[in-house]
């Protein structure tokens, strides 16, 4: 997720107007919010929406650099889950925003958007929304690979019903239970859940934030067909942090060196791995100039057959095709010199 790059006078909505703190629905009692949704909702279906046949006519070419998971072939750029699901990482009023804005008509529209643009994968959660925004967009004829994220927990679904619902491409085991099964002693659960999604026919894979636990699988040879890498550390228990740098983070740590530190792992595996938080959760994202060298640095960084998720909240500005642009501009170069 990325933030639009203008000074705060220079705000503007989706429809021109300008950002003013003091507009009317403020001075009235209304909720500037729901004034947004609506006056955005007009604007964004016209800019994002687009018809089944032109997203099958333009699906036929390849336009972003593309990467091997299994029999399939995918996208460099790999579209996110957490701001549809309302997983900020910031605020929890950003949190709401972000729920009440993806309502399933607007996940259609963002993912049609994406597959225009040449995104041919997409990492989501098995959730109501979810689940309707894809069985939508099969209605339509799109050819977007699916890649779930998830854990099998009292409270998920079982992976066949994720599998029968969705029709996936990969399971993947949830980065933040992969690093507290881990630091509990029972990775053997991990595993386990990695060779119950292969029972099931489809590609497995474990995410993790802490880049030691990525080591282990690959160091033990586990049957694992992808990895999804956080490029930050953001699981980092409040012991290791006094440990190892003497003072503890409010609510999630963010550390510059934490890139550096994945990615140099990421590329002693081999297996594809799939980066995610490229840009801090948004913390990087102020700026294009910023957005733009976060990209620099993944695809550099990365192997030639490793891609990029990115969650995109594209309220303000069109994140999809930026995003896409730096995928082009820097994806192809780097894969194209190995």
């Amino acid at each position: 997720m990325q933030w639009f790059e203008c000074s705060r006078s220079d705000r503007s909505f989706s429809d021109g107007s300008l950002y003013d703190p003091n507009r009317d629905s403020l001075r009235e009692g209304g909720s500037p919010r729901r004034d947004f949704l609506k006056s955005t909702a007009v604007g964004a279906s016209a800019f994002m929406l687009q018809t089944a046949s032109g997203i099958a006519a333009e699906a036929t070419e390849e336009k972003l650099p593309s990467i091997q998971l299994g029999s399939h072939r995918i996208s460099r750029l790999v579209a996110g889950w957490n701001p549809i699901g309302g997983h900020s990482h910031t605020t929890i009023t950003m949190a709401r925003f972000m729920r009440e804005y993806f309502t399933v008509d607007r996940v259609v529209q963002f993912l049609q958007k994406c597959e225009a643009e040449g995104i041919t994968a997409w990492q989501f959660d098995h959730t109501e929304t979810g689940v309707a925004a894809i069985q939508r967009l099969r209605e339509w004829g799109t050819k977007m690979k699916l890649i779930c994220l998830h854990a099998e927990r009292a409270i998920d679904a079982p992976i066949k019903k994720v599998i029968d619902d969705t029709g996936c491409i990969a399971i993947v085991h949830h980065g933040g239970v992969t690093d507290a099964m881990f630091r509990a002693g029972t990775p053997e659960k991990v595993h386990d859940f990695v060779k119950k999604v292969h029972d099931h026919g489809v590609l497995a894979g474990v995410s993790a934030h802490n880049p030691d636990n990525i080591k282990r699988i690959a160091d033990e040879g586990w049957e694992v067909d992808l990895f999804m890498t956080c490029f930050y550390y953001l699981t980092r228990p409040r012991e290791e942090q006094l440990e190892k740098l003497g003072k503890v983070a409010v609510y999630e740590p963010y550390y510059e060196s934490d890139p550096v530190e994945m990615t140099a792992v990421v590329r002693q595996v081999s297996q594809p791995c799939l980066g995610f938080k490229i840009l801090a959760a948004g913390r990087l994202g102020w700026t294009q100039r910023q957005v733009e060298n976060c990209f620099k640095f993944a695809f550099e960084n990365l192997k030639p057959t490793d891609g990029v998720i990115v969650g995109m909240f594209p309220v303000y500005f069109d994140e999809v095709a930026a995003n896409a642009s730096y995928t082009l501009k820097y994806g192809r170069a780097v894969a194209s010199t190995t």
